[in-house]
């Protein structure tokens, strides 16, 4: 009888199906014994990471792909694989796939499958998985997620951001996601609404909530709004109501980490409020805009000298 092959060999990026094993003429019975001798983690029926492979989010999306070969990773899931920001944490979420062949019935405990038609040409390859490509992912977030989540994603992967500690370039461009919500799948025209609030150039998501509440009790700002110092220099408001000289700057959750940070932001503040153009600023922290949005919008609507709701 020929030598079987350990079950090292048979792991597909960490990952062991039972199936492999058994079509490799492990016998049942042996192959339990085994993945328990030698520690194997049992993922979900039928699939087991091997010792020493982190369970992480993109092991337990290539066990599912690998028991079923036709799902691809989508909406949520994918965003998570292009570090596309959604103001959801992949911990214990649900893993979200699209089955383009509409036919898996039975989706398994923590899956999602969104059972919706799918073009070769929306797939790409990330980290070994297929999965939606940015245009197709944020086209789907935009047609059946929450608003704040999909464009919160939609203006993440527009721009470079920092995710996880890592720099990414922007992944896609605003007409190419547009093209993506041609398709003629349901919610395309809520899909199509939502771009048309978006902003390309917005800096984080607290930046992008902070317009959408103001957006939400009929509050218009320009964005990304230019100036001009009296020295020549030039600046970018993150929010400028201009007929009132009002000034509305989002910080970050990272803002004055060092000492020099925190020079360089009071010297911008400073710079800010040396433009003829400008009366007043506010400034809020991202626990304002995330936590306390209603303090934040009546603060503005004080400065505004809009009557309180």
């Amino acid at each position: 009888m020929a030598e079987r092959k350990a079950l090292r060999e048979l792991a597909q990026g960490g990952v062991l199906l039972s199936s492999r094993a058994l079509d490799a003429g492990w016998p049942r019975r042996s192959l339990t014994r085994a993945v328990r001798r030698e520690g194997w983690t049992r993922l979900r029926a039928g699939a087991w990471v091997q010792p020493g492979h982190a369970a992480g989010f993109a092991t337990h999306l290539r066990a599912v792909q690998l028991l079923h070969p036709q799902l691809v990773v989508s909406h949520l899931s994918a965003a998570g694989l292009w570090r596309i920001e959604t103001l959801t944490s992949l911990d214990g979420a649900a893993l979200e796939f699209v089955d383009p062949e509409l036919g898996l019935r039975r989706e398994g405990r923590g899956v999602r499958v969104y059972r919706i038609p799918l073009d070769e040409a929306d797939v790409a390859v990330r980290n070994g998985l297929r999965v939606t490509n940015p245009p197709r992912t944020l086209a789907d977030l935009l047609r059946s997620g929450p608003r704040d989540v999909a464009i919160v994603a939609l203006e993440s992967a527009l721009t470079y951001r920092r995710v996880n500690g890592v720099r990414r370039a922007p992944l896609t461009r605003l007409d190419a996601v547009a093209a993506a919500l041609e398709a003629p799948l349901q919610g395309k025209v809520r899909g199509q609404n939502r771009l048309g609030t978006s902003e390309p150039r917005s800096g984080s998501p607290a930046e992008t909530i902070a317009r959408l509440r103001m957006y939400d009790v009929g509050l218009h700002p320009e964005s990304q709004a230019e100036l001009l110092t009296p020295d020549g220099r030039r600046l970018y408001l993150d929010f400028l109501f201009r007929a009132e000289g009002l000034a509305v700057e989002i910080e970050g959750y990272a803002y004055h980490g060092t000492r020099d940070a925190h020079r360089r932001d009071v010297d911008r503040f400073n710079q800010v409020m040396r433009c003829s153009e400008i009366r007043s600023l506010l400034r809020f922290t991202a626990e304002d805009v995330f936590h306390r949005p209603a303090r934040m919008i009546r603060e503005i609507l004080s400065a505004l000298g809009a009557p309180r709701s």
